[in-house]
């Protein structure tokens, strides 16, 4: 006995040993490194009060503390920032689907201000602003250098005030102006229309509006189409969309699913990560879907691509997107402001994240420069001295076809026609038109009994959100 609690003892005593060897030198350098965090808040409160003694002019302790955060968090990334009370405002109004600027989606990249897209019916979309352009001044002032918010900042102003800006685009010699004129923003999320029997939903933003205005449209759509039995598929519409609210992405995907993973969030601890499942109901009632996207699809719509094309629920068609894969938080702090972070990375369905490479479409359709004006008239006129058959002098005419069978002809030959014209204004559009009608011929046919089941309403946004607009 005597032996065994001297070899208790001789544990404890040992285990004691052991446990002061290996923590007091993990102590001791914690405690180092929370004296280099108080140091280095120390010299920022040194350079804060030798500014305020000693900079040339007075300066707004505020606007320098306000400088500061905004410095730190977009040191982070690009889409990290403070929001002063005011922006935080506009955000919120934003979500909500109006807001007051030249409606335009913009980055930073490497110290320059990048369009990720214009938004439909917008002053920058009706100026012919582009994804991919760079704003380098706003009035004559430099953008060079200066952080993203303060950027936005300048573009925005009183609705009806002009503001000049100066572009730099690729294939493009020189830097040149534009001059747009500030308006109350307003969007509709979703714009229904039908090109015959293709239902075609054109997404501009993922805000709160985003989901009701898809399933209203749709309805809408299929009941002017003739209900669904008579639609030949969908066309999802998301080129030069910047994105916004995940939970509306995650509405829109679960649109078109019936089950499975729809996306998958995961942060620095793997406590935080998140996986969201579709529910049961396809508004789509099975018929084939096409996803249009391009290089200002971002974010959002990217989520909403890269689940239906994991689940192999629709055809990617077009170019390849812009490949922001975070998430952002905004989260409300002192003073009635708030800060965006980057919290997690988002995942597809098959695991794949598209951080900086995009979502390559399954069929890649460039759009085609517009042609002049003049080259269209030239267009016109060569089409116009072409002849046929029937043009020909003294040609023999067709006895094998009735009267109804030449008005039929006639017809299918004006819509080839009308084809064709799309195929000039929107390129991308008539190919995924096209598409669906060749799938539409070969898909099995929808059972009688099969009937669109509306999803319910999903639990109100978390206020995560992954735009940045102005």
């Amino acid at each position: 006995m005597k032996k065994f609690m001297m070899a208790a003892v001789g544990g404890t005593l040992a285990g004691a040993l052991l446990s002061t060897q290996v923590a007091a030198p993990l102590m001791a350098e914690e405690t180092k490194r929370n004296e280099t965090v108080y140091q280095q808040l120390d010299l920022f409160g040194d350079i804060f009060e030798k500014i305020r003694q000693d900079y040339v002019e007075p300066v707004d302790s505020k606007k320098l503390i306000e400088a500061a955060i905004n410095g730190m968090l977009s040191s982070l990334d690009p889409h990290s920032s403070y929001l002063p009370p005011s922006d935080y405002s506009d955000m919120r109004v934003q979500t909500r689907g109006s807001f007051g600027g030249l409606g335009i989606e913009v980055t930073q990249e490497d110290g320059f201000v990048k369009v990720v897209s214009p938004m439909d019916g917008t002053p920058a979309a009706e100026a012919g602003i582009k994804s991919g352009d760079f704003i380098t001044a706003v009035d004559g002032e430099s953008l060079m250098g200066i952080p993203l918010d303060q950027a936005v900042d300048k573009m925005r102003g009183p609705v009806g005030s002009d503001i000049t800006v100066t572009i730099v685009r690729e294939g493009e010699q020189d830097p040149f102006d534009v001059t747009l004129t500030r308006d109350t923003i307003k969007l509709t999320a979703v714009k229904g229309r039908h090109d015959g029997d293709t239902v075609i939903l054109r997404i501009t933003t993922f805000n709160d509006q985003t989901f009701p205005n898809l399933e209203s449209s749709i309805k809408e759509q299929v009941k002017e189409v003739g209900g669904m039995d008579k639609v030949d598929g969908f066309i999802v519409d998301l080129r030069n969309n910047p994105g916004g609210l995940l939970t509306q992405a995650i509405k829109t995907a679960d649109a078109f699913l019936d089950k499975g993973e729809i996306v998958s969030t995961r942060g620095r601890n793997p406590q935080d990560s998140e996986r969201f499942n579709a529910t049961a109901g396809d508004m789509a009632d099975g018929k084939p879907i096409v996803v249009l996207i391009n290089g200002g699809s971002a974010s959002a719509s990217e989520i909403v691509t890269g689940a239906l094309q994991d689940h192999h629920r629709a055809i990617v068609v077009g170019t390849k997107s812009f490949g922001k894969g975070s998430v952002q938080t905004v989260m409300p702090i002192q003073g009635e402001g708030a800060m965006r972070l980057t919290t997690a990375r988002y995942y597809t369905p098959s695991g794949r994240s598209i951080q900086s490479l995009g979502i390559a479409p399954d069929v890649v359709v460039p759009q085609p420069d517009q042609p002049k004006s003049e080259d269209k008239a030239a267009e016109g006129d060569n089409a116009r001295k072409m002849t046929s058959e029937a043009d020909l002098k003294g040609a023999i005419t067709n006895d094998s076809m009735t009267e109804d069978e030449k008005q039929q002809a006639e017809d299918e030959r004006a819509k080839a026609e009308e084809a064709a014209k799309r195929r000039m204004e929107d390129f991308q559009m008539s190919y995924a038109i096209d598409l669906i009608k060749g799938l539409s011929a070969i898909a099995p046919e929808t059972t009688a009994d099969t009937a669109s089941t509306q999803k319910a309403e999903a639990p109100s946004d978390d206020g995560k959100s992954d735009t940045q607009q102005n």
